[in-house]
């Protein structure tokens, strides 16, 4: 078949069509159950299952032929359907690396693990431990060991950090399985996991972030927890021996949910606080564990069961203690974080040393709005500023790094650390190329908006394209309409009236308070350095204004300015934003500047199909706050001074952090917007949609 047929084919069919080892490895394990019966009745029931069955006792009686025949019988018809589904691992592995290594990987993993758990009985139940003198005299059938192996496998190849995660829900299963139900197809299932660990080397702990060793930290704590409640309500028969379902104390469980949720959620922040209490619980837990064996030998279980509970959950709990204890010593590096953990080196950075290095070295578009209240600054060895907020656990860098040009990149990375070790979540809002570029290999992207860019140099409003904009410019000037560039400080106590009633009467028809974090208010227009573009009418009222942020371009020049605040009053001059922007063009022209940004509104990006999640959240939040905001329709007005556009990004670490970056944009965007203003802001969505 050609390159281009196979290309047309669907995706399902190309899919389906590399991976033929796994499919015909299903294929045989339906054909064998139905040809003696084991889709509608156990198997184990079935005269066959002795000579068919894998175990020690099968390769003591010289049964050498159970390990590969044993593999395609499933000992009860309601297994099959797990048996099947655990074939999905082995398939993703075949798809990616084809069916000579997918078949290696079942073959050798299912021959190791049915070996390797008969080797380790045959010396286990030598010892008084009567779990390994059951378990080494049964029998098992099923291709799980194979099948564990090719998941493990197919979880090395994922891509960082799913891959840490990946393995530790697989381990976490594994072992859970194997301590508190340990069955021989458990111990199975564990020796082929640990077998594929070994060879591909695919789970190295120390070389992942910060923040995937305290959210393996994080998940291990839960795991204790959730088996602790499942050793209350079940029946368990691991190696540490038979427990009763209810075996343990209610009251015991309820104060160890309450103290290990909070110690597991000061791991997720990295709190040393969290670590240390951790590490005196789980000392605690193994010295219990070693008391509680040494008073078996010397008392008998009876005695201690009677006393104490369950003296076999007491002992598995406490290995699985010693196991967290071992990988928190392991990684103790990762929780050195305080409630009030700085970012960055000292001394903190103020206002004045943002704005005194971007006149030294220039920032962006947006770099003026780092200046504004409600940022906090971040120092950097590398001699750069990063300006940042705290919201709901996450650190939102605002735009692109400031300070000396090569610097960027070492700061890019200093923050990351820094924030991850303070606990935080870090992120870049309205980044640009060089940023993107920046920040370790792995991180995604998602475009937020597009700043949208007037050239100055030569600008003139001729040609059919630019008739809505020299079409306003004409009208103001029949009207008498009179163009000011002002500063706000510099404006008679009349006109500040004027322009706060304008705002306040455009505030209150939103229904929610005016918006931070890339939005300003007249209050971030009073500094000295913003200018103001008012559009006056003949009797004196003001019409409409604009704010202009400074665009630095190093030096203390400044080479162009970004449109921020658009305000006009209700029944003025018609065309009063376009008669502004286009009178701003020719000023700032004049004095020389390069660019004019008409900023890029956020939430009025056009994603592609494939964008994702957060493209799909995005979009709708557009949707509902547009009859509040409009920043649809304030992306198109821009449209009609033809800008050409740079792209600004999210950057963020990996989908799992999307739920609390939302959240913390939210506020980042509306820090003192209450829940009535929310519902009320729907009713006029309401509003919106059905006029």
């Amino acid at each position: 078949m050609t390159d281009a047929a196979t290309r047309s084919r669907h995706p399902v069919v190309s899919f389906v069509a590399r991976i033929p080892v796994s499919l015909t490895l299903i294929a045989v394990l339906l054909a064998t159950g139905i040809i003696w019966g084991g889709l509608w009745s156990p198997f184990a029931d079935n005269p066959l299952f002795d000579s068919v069955a894998y175990g020690l006792p099968a390769l003591l009686e010289g049964r050498w032929w159970t390990p590969v025949t044993g593999t395609f019988f499933v000992d009860h018809p309601l297994t099959y359907p797990f048996v099947i589904a655990s074939f999905a691992g082995l398939a993703f592995l075949e798809y990616r690396r084809g069916s000579v290594l997918a078949l290696g990987y079942f073959g050798i993993g299912q021959l190791f693990a049915i070996f390797a758990s008969a080797l380790f009985l045959s010396v286990a139940s030598l010892l008084p431990w009567p779990w390994a003198q059951v378990e080494a005299t049964m029998l098992d059938v099923g291709p799980s060991g194979g099948t564990m192996a090719g998941i493990a496998a197919a979880v090395g190849l994922l891509a960082p950090p799913w891959r840490v995660r990946g393995w530790l829900l697989v381990l976490g299963f594994a072992f859970v399985m194997l301590f508190f139900w340990g069955s021989l197809a458990d111990l199975e299932h564990a020796f082929a996991v640990l077998l594929v660990l070994f060879v591909d080397r695919s789970l190295r702990v120390q070389r992942t972030t910060v923040r995937e060793q305290r959210l393996i930290a994080f998940v291990a704590v839960l795991v204790i927890l959730a088996v602790e409640l499942l050793t209350l309500l079940l029946p368990t028969d691991g190696p540490f021996g038979h427990t009763e379902a209810a075996g343990g104390s209610f009251l015991d469980v309820a104060i160890d949910v309450v103290i290990i949720g909070a110690l597991a959620t000061g791991l997720r922040r990295g709190r040393r606080w969290a670590w240390w209490w951790t590490v005196v619980l789980a000392t605690a837990n193994i010295l219990t564990g070693i008391l509680l064996v040494v008073l078996v030998l010397i008392v008998g279980p009876g005695a201690v069961d009677d006393q104490v509970g369950d003296f076999n959950v007491a002992v598995a709990q406490s290995a699985m203690w010693l196991l967290l204890l071992v990988y928190l010593i392991w990684v103790r590096r990762a929780f050195r974080a305080r409630r009030k953990s700085a970012v960055g080196v000292a001394p903190a950075p103020t206002v004045a040393d943002v704005k005194e290095a971007l006149h030294a070295h220039g920032g962006g578009t947006l770099s003026w709005m780092t200046t504004w209240d409600g940022n906090d600054y971040a120092r950097t060895a590398a001699g750069g500023i990063i300006a940042y907020q705290r919201r709901a656990g996450v650190a939102i860098a605002l735009a692109d790094p400031l300070g000396p040009e090569a610097s960027r990149p070492a700061s890019v990375a200093e923050f990351i650390a820094s924030a991850e070790h303070a606990g935080l979540v870090p992120c870049f809002f309205s980044a640009g190329e060089a940023t993107r570029d920046a920040v370790p290999a792995g991180w995604r992207s998602l475009v937020v908006a597009d700043d949208t860019i007037v050239d100055l140099p030569g600008l003139q409003f001729t040609g059919k394209q630019w008739s809505a904009v020299r079409t306003s410019l004409n009208r103001a000037g029949r009207e008498e309409m009179t163009f000011r560039m002002t500063r706000l400080a510099d404006e008679p106590w009349g006109i500040k009236a004027q322009l706060r009633a304008i705002s306040e009467m455009w505030v209150g028809d939103k229904g929610l308070p005016e918006m931070g974090f890339t939005l300003g208010t007249l209050e971030q227009a009073e500094d000295p350095e913003v200018r103001l573009a008012l559009a006056i009418s003949p009797t004196g009222d003001v019409d409409g204004f604009l704010s202009w942020l400074p665009v630095y371009g190093g030096n203390g020049a400044v080479r162009g300015w970004t449109l921020d605040l658009m305000r006009r009053r209700d029944g003025g001059f018609g065309p009063v934003m376009e008669f502004l922007i286009g009178s701003s063009a020719r000023h700032f022209e004049g004095e020389g500047a390069e660019i004019m940004s008409l900023s890029g509104a956020p939430l009025a990006h056009e994603y592609p199909p494939d964008a994702g999640a957060i493209a799909a959240l995005s979009d709708r939040l557009a949707a509902a706050l547009e009859p509040v905001y409009g920043f649809q329709s304030l992306h198109r007005f821009k449209q009609k001074f033809h800008p050409r556009y740079e792209t600004m990004y999210l950057l963020f670490r990996d989908e799992s952090d999307l739920t609390r970056i939302g959240a913390g944009l939210t506020r980042a965007f509306l820090p003192d917007a209450t829940l009535r203003q929310f519902a009320g802001a729907g009713l006029e969505l309401a509003k919106g949609t059905s006029g």
